[in-house]
């Protein structure tokens, strides 16, 4: 223990870690965020009410979904929004990872991951990926999958084309940039299985909802949902 210690000391030292909230120098023990970005992060408590939250409103009446949760709020130029900024386009594939470790050992600790037997990241098109360099939901799912153990589904779902940006539509605008969006693969094996459906941002759930709506054509299957935050307009 003495020797991972110090190791883990000097390696702070040649390669000092900053938060990637606030950027200030992070604590030894602090990991992803220092602890007062972590502490003053917007948290939602979704996983305390999971079938009836601001968030799984968005979906009534669109998808049957089991559990419904954001980890925080999204608030425009504040800490919070600098995080899946820095996610998306800043190169930061760590920031996703980290996070999807912090929100599984947060909310693995109300049961909210009971009965859910596999993970769905929302897919890019390889475009995207190639652009981007990965896929952000691709990451805190890697980071949910470390603490839990539950595994990872990439090749259920292909998205089919490429979309204009979400940013600054409306619910319609949104729900026609994504429609046809995704296909079910012909060989996706996910029958009885009760799947976790992962995204970074959700904002009208249209893209989601895309996704939910073809999941459902797999037999017996159970759908639930959790994004890294939800970009409420309250």
């Amino acid at each position: 223990m003495t020797q991972i210690s110090f190791f883990s000391r000097v390696l702070d030292l040649v390669a000092p870690r900053a938060c990637p909230a606030c950027e200030r120098r992070l604590g030894i023990t602090e990991e992803p965020l220092c602890a007062a970005c972590n502490i003053a992060l917007p948290r939602t408590m979704h996983h305390l009410q999971p079938f009836d939250n601001e968030l799984a409103c968005l979906f009534w009446g669109r998808i049957p979904i089991e559990k419904c949760a954001a980890f925080f709020l999204y608030k425009p130029n504040s800490p919070s929004s600098c995080l899946i900024y820095k996610l998306k386009y800043f190169d930061r594939p760590d920031i996703g990872e980290q996070l999807g470790q912090l929100v599984a050992t947060e909310y693995a600790a109300e049961n909210f991951f009971d009965g859910i037997t596999a993970l769905l990241p929302v897919p890019l098109t390889r475009r995207r990926i190639i652009q981007r360099g990965y896929n952000q939901s691709l990451e805190i799912a890697r980071g949910i999958s470390a603490v839990t153990g539950l595994p990872i589904v990439t090749k259920a779902i292909r998205r089919k084309s490429f979309i204009e940006s979400q940013t600054q539509k409306d619910l319609w605008q949104r729900t026609k940039n994504v429609e046809n969006a995704f296909e079910l693969r012909t060989n996706a094996k996910l029958n009885n299985h009760h799947v976790l459906l992962i995204d970074d941002v959700i904002t009208t759930g249209a893209t989601l909802t895309a996704v939910g709506k073809e999941l459902m054509k797999v037999p017996d299957i159970k759908i639930s949902i959790l994004s890294l935050c939800f970009a409420s307009d309250k």
